[in-house]
């Protein structure tokens, strides 16, 4: 007899977690959907991921209980983008995150009713995402990275108070570098500084563009560029041995004891941006009603290399806050 209650006990147990599980499922299934495209894993792009994420939850969009994610990338293999952005696409996602330039363009161009928001772009004008700052353009809005030039000179300026010249590498495949060669072009202009400017087509000709910075700059500044910014230790390796200075756009970088200084957009502040426009687009917002974000002064922080401070014999400014 007390077997067989064993087994009658054991089955009914058996059918409600059956039967549980496929409620779970059924209810998981109607949760919004986020999908996220990102274009690899990067430093930069995994804290504006963190930040959009925390946004969300933040407002009450917590995961597998009121939304849900679907997340891809490319591993930066431009060559790929529209095969995820497809595979996301047909999980019909209430919104898509579409992360740096090349995955948002071609996002843009493949959707033309899902609400989609960049992130991790510097000019969406030049990008042909947006036509004007202020307002979002047909089914996109989102969250740029653009840093303000001019203060970060100033900033450099203070650190190397003999400096004159800066060096930058942009790549000629990307509208990010387009964008980012003329502000500094113009802010260079603006706080009386020169600039040496070096295209790079392919990655692997990086350690022979470096070259042209030799005896010619006084720091090197390295951007967020998605085909420059990996290439930072080869960057830095050959700065080194030129005796150059590195400024980086984000402050990874001087944790990891590569970059001199950095002075730049906080991105888990651009993923906040990013995640208030997705919440507001998940309450039933319309995308044309939402305004792209811009970083403010705020959402700009500098960090300094203790060490390699003291091998350039740099004076730390006390805004800064120093890595050891």
């Amino acid at each position: 007899m007390n077997a067989l209650n064993g087994k009658i006990i054991c089955a009914a147990i058996a059918v409600v977690l059956i039967v549980g599980g496929i409620i779970y499922s059924s209810k998981n299934n109607e949760l919004p959907l986020v999908a996220i495209a990102n274009y690899g894993p990067h430093a930069s792009l995994d804290a504006s991921l963190r930040g959009l994420q925390a946004e969300l939850r933040d407002q009450g969009f917590l995961e597998g209980k009121t939304i849900k994610y679907e997340i891809a990338d490319v591993g930066f293999d431009a060559s790929i983008i529209a095969q995820m952005i497809t595979k996301l696409m047909a999980s019909n996602p209430r919104v898509m995150v579409v992360k740096t330039t090349p995955v948002a363009q071609f996002a843009k161009r493949k959707s033309s009713d899902i609400p989609l928001v960049f992130c991790d772009i510097t000019d969406p004008i030049e990008a042909g995402l947006l036509k004007s700052k202020g307002s979002s353009c047909e089914n996109i809005t989102g969250s740029s990275d653009q840093e303000d030039l001019e203060p970060f000179l100033i900033f450099a300026k203070t650190l190397l108070p003999r400096a004159k010249t800066v060096g930058l590498l942009y790549s000629t495949s990307e509208s990010n570098d387009a964008a980012l060669l003329k502000m500094m072009r113009a802010s260079t202009e603006k706080v009386g500084l020169s600039l040496v400017a070096v295209s790079v087509d392919q990655s692997r000709d990086i350690p022979m563009r470096m070259q042209e910075f030799r005896g010619k700059v006084d720091f090197i500044y390295v951007g967020t560029s998605g085909p420059i910014q990996p290439a930072l230790p080869v960057i830095t390796s050959e700065a080194q041995k030129m005796g150059i200075p590195v400024f980086n756009a984000e402050e990874q970088a001087v944790i990891d004891g590569l970059a001199l200084a950095s002075f730049g957009v906080n991105y888990e502040s651009v993923g906040r941006n990013a995640g208030k426009l997705v919440a507001k687009l998940l309450r039933g917002a319309a995308v044309k009603d939402l305004a792209p974000a811009f970083p403010t002064s705020e959402d700009h922080r500098c960090f300094v290399h203790k060490k390699l401070a003291e091998k350039f014999g740099v004076r730390i400014p006390e805004n800064a806050v120093v890595v050891q």
